[in-house]
């Protein structure tokens, strides 16, 4: 199309022009954004965390500490930004649907089947999460969500657009084992996870280890001294005319691939395979020819296939009978089962993964995280999120009746529904639940926020051990560092003092009304020291996220 010269236009012109480019089609995803009260209130006040304290637990010494965050989940995103940006390795999520049965919550309204903008409602809300979500990420970091057909093709378009270039796969999960046979039209039996990379170039999923019946496959037909094997197509469907060559098998019968097909190779290859006794050709010797695989070689592990079976990865009543013998029966709709996380998990990360979930629910993901570590030795962190909302009118409340304590009695053991004792999975439990500052940056809101803010510092620094407290400094540690946080600049030597006799690695946190670093003042020392304002630091953050 020819440049147009728009400074010789006529205001009507002008308009006609606009109102013709809106009318062109575009490729993507294309929505009214909906207003959010969670949203807009960060415009007036900024979320910060407050622990309660009387739902801590600690099992085990050496161990990671989890994190349970009560509280919208924007809200504790938006505080994960600052204190989580680029350390989690792997975020599983199980969304609202949206079916319009009550499971979708909207400006505290639910969103029912007849709303006109149920679709609109719910793709705003979700694309703010996945925005803040993404920043969560490592370079190796991948996210797994789940969905149903409600809201699967708008998902994957609105994710294509968060997580550009990082579409890895859609899974199928395999969530009923018999048919409904009330069903109107088909038997739903299936659910989608799509996962997304953070770098596509960069993560790659863990083989899984190899099965009994995969193995099974593999004999020795032929009793090779190499041990088992399977044979497999040497033919490709990529032709080419220079791999289009004839063969003749031991019988003396000549073969060639089937029309519109090559071989894998080049015949000098294959007359090496040949030699090696790693063609196999049949019993009889007169068969088209097949690659031999070895057992040996595939040893170390299986691709993941893009279809989970409720064997390998449970299914929807397994997961219901999992809660009903922590808690209840019917305390909590469409939990997920623990075996889908932790194949979740397997398939995604290392023993060393720190694990988030922000849509929570029921706390399947914490229990997962715990029941792996126990089996496989692992140091996993997870980071729950979740409202405090009544659960279906049921006057049950999902953070503290739901989720929390099936947290609290998979770490600590319990009885289960058939009243036999249930070990103990140990581990250790941070509970958190959002709380609120003014937005307006005078000298007030920066010293409240200041006091609010060592939670979210010893979130930062993954450092919850009270060394030292007074009015105007505070120390914390875990194994490999401390946390000094200095609420009163007059304080800062009395903190180096203790630098200097603690020793090791530091972070300080300082207290300034401006955006001073300090930097100098600890010039003089030999330990390593990383040094930050508060609450400058924390607002840097803030107004990237919250700016109008």
């Amino acid at each position: 199309m020819p440049n147009k010269d728009y400074n010789n236009w006529t205001k009507e012109q002008l308009v006609d022009e606009v109102a013709r480019l809106r009318k062109r089609k575009k490729y993507g995803l294309v929505w009214e954004d909906k207003p959010e009260d969670v949203v807009e209130q960060c415009k007036t006040e900024l979320p910060v965390l407050k622990e309660v304290k009387n739902k801590a637990i600690a099992k085990d010494k050496n161990g990671p500490v989890n994190i349970l965050i009560e509280g919208d989940n924007y809200h504790a995103l938006s505080v994960l930004n600052y204190t989580h940006k680029g350390k989690v390795d792997v975020i599983y999520i199980d969304p609202p649907y949206n079916t319009g049965n009550k499971d979708f919550i909207y400006n505290d309204n639910f969103v029912d089947a007849e709303d006109p903008y149920r679709h609109t409602k719910w793709l705003s809300f979700m694309e703010k999460r996945l925005v803040l979500a993404k920043n969560l990420l490592k370079r190796k970091g991948v996210i797994f969500i789940s969905i149903d057909d409600n809201e699967n093709a708008q998902l994957k378009l609105l994710a294509d657009d968060v997580f550009s270039g990082g579409f890895v796969a859609t899974i199928i999960w395999e969530k009923k084992f018999s048919p409904q046979n009330d069903a109107k039209w088909f038997s739903d039996n299936h659910d989608y996870l799509l996962v997304y990379a953070r770098s596509k170039e960069d993560w790659r999923p863990n083989l899984l280890p190899r099965t009994e019946v995969a193995n099974s496959r593999y004999s020795n037909a032929d009793d090779d001294p190499r041990g088992d094997w399977t044979s497999a197509d040497m033919t490709v469907k990529t032709y080419s005319a220079k791999y289009d060559y004839p063969i003749e098998t031991p019988s003396g019968r000549i073969v060639k691939p089937t029309k519109g097909r090559c071989w894998a190779m080049p015949k000098e290859r294959v007359n090496e395979l040949v030699k090696d006794n790693r063609i196999w050709f049949g019993q009889s010797g007169d068969n088209v020819p097949r690659v031999k695989i070895f057992l040996s070689e595939v040893k170390e592990g299986i691709v993941p296939l893009t279809i989970w079976r409720h064997t390998e990865a449970g299914h929807n009543q397994e997961a219901r009978q999992e809660l009903k013998n922590i808690l209840r029966e019917g305390l909590f709709d469409n939990p997920k089962p623990v075996r889908l996380i932790k194949k979740v998990l397997q398939v995604s990360s290392d023993k060393h993964a720190t694990v988030l979930d922000f849509f929570a629910g029921s706390g399947t993901t914490g229990h997962a995280v715990l029941e792996l570590n126990k089996e496989d030795g692992g140091n996993r962190q997870f980071i729950l999120c979740t409202d405090n909302q009544d659960n279906n009118g049921s006057g049950t409340k999902v953070a503290v009746d739901i989720c929390y304590p099936r947290v609290a009695k998979v770490i600590e053991g319990y009885k289960d529904a058939k009243g036999k004792r249930v070990a103990s999975l140990g581990g250790n439990l941070k509970y958190f639940r959002t709380a609120f500052v003014g937005a307006e940056p005078n000298d007030k809101n920066k010293e409240a926020l200041t006091k609010q803010a060592t939670e979210m510092l010893c979130m930062r620094e993954n450092t919850f051990e009270l060394v030292k407290e007074t009015s105007a400094v505070k120390i914390f540690k875990n194994s490999k560092q401390h946390t000094g946080i200095v609420f009163d600049e007059d304080a800062i030597p009395t903190l180096k003092k203790e630098i200097v006799k603690i020793g090791g690695v530091w972070s300080v946190y300082i207290f300034s009304l401006g955006d001073d670093t300090f930097e100098d003042e600890f010039e003089d020392m030999k330990q390593k020291i990383t040094v930050a304002p508060i609450p400058e630091a924390i607002l840097r953050v803030y107004r990237r996220l919250f700016r109008p």
